[in-house]
């Protein structure tokens, strides 16, 4: 009887070992799709973003494709190219708000390393946590977007959760901006997919949260 116990129990662990090497070879291309899916985005999104305030329409809009793909449904680049019109129509006061704050507190940390105001290390600090949150407070608000949802809306509901529901998911795109700076750092082009792999992030944080 403990031979059979036995028996069954290899059988059984040999099928679960067939099915975990079965599902591998399936998954692998699945992820790489992904990956390349998310170096082709950061292609058009910096394309997109080349006149600087459609940056966070761009943005937006390979979200969505990102997404789209996630889900498995079609996502070509004239899908890319209508969302990116239509956040842009809808978006571009609100980009050219969200780049106003930058160069304000980029304004701000220029003055606080030249050192005219007392107190400048405090101030320096101050104005690299709001560069930080602005910044991310635009890619969250431009990740959670859907059409025809107004952008002061969903900026409201980005900062309540990069804020307080979610603030991990805020640090994790902080760190997809160090990819960035370090990949545009050390060869320009390399921007193109980095800015993919931080669309991907900014995804994947949107759909973290929701959970």
């Amino acid at each position: 009887m403990g031979q059979a116990i036995g028996d069954v129990g290899g059988d059984a662990g040999g099928e679960a070992a067939v099915r975990r090497t079965a599902n591998r070879p399936a998954r692998a291309p699945l992820r790489f799709a992904l990956f390349a899916e998310c170096l082709l985005t950061g292609v058009w999104v910096v394309l997109a973003a080349l006149p600087v305030i459609t940056l966070l329409p761009a943005f937006a809009a390979g979200c969505a494709h990102l997404g789209r793909h996630l889900d498995g449904e079609r996502s070509t680049w004239r899908d890319f190219l209508a969302g990116l019109r239509e956040a842009t129509r809808s978006g571009w006061r609100f980009s050219l708000l969200w780049w106003a704050a930058l160069a304000l507190l980029g304004f701000d940390l220029r003055v606080a390393r030249s050192g005219a105001l007392p107190g400048g290390p405090a101030l320096i600090a101050v104005s690299v946590v709001g560069l930080l949150a602005v910044v991310v407070l635009g890619l969250r608000t431009a990740a959670l977007r859907r059409p025809g949802t107004a952008w002061p809306d969903a900026a409201r509901t980005a900062a309540h959760q990069g804020l307080a529901a979610d603030l991990g998911g805020s640090l994790l795109l902080v760190g997809g901006l160090a990819v960035l700076a370090v990949a545009a750092w050390q060869m320009l082009p390399l921007i193109a997919p980095a800015a993919g792999a931080l669309a991907g992030c900014a995804v994947a944080v949107e759909r973290r949260a929701r959970v």
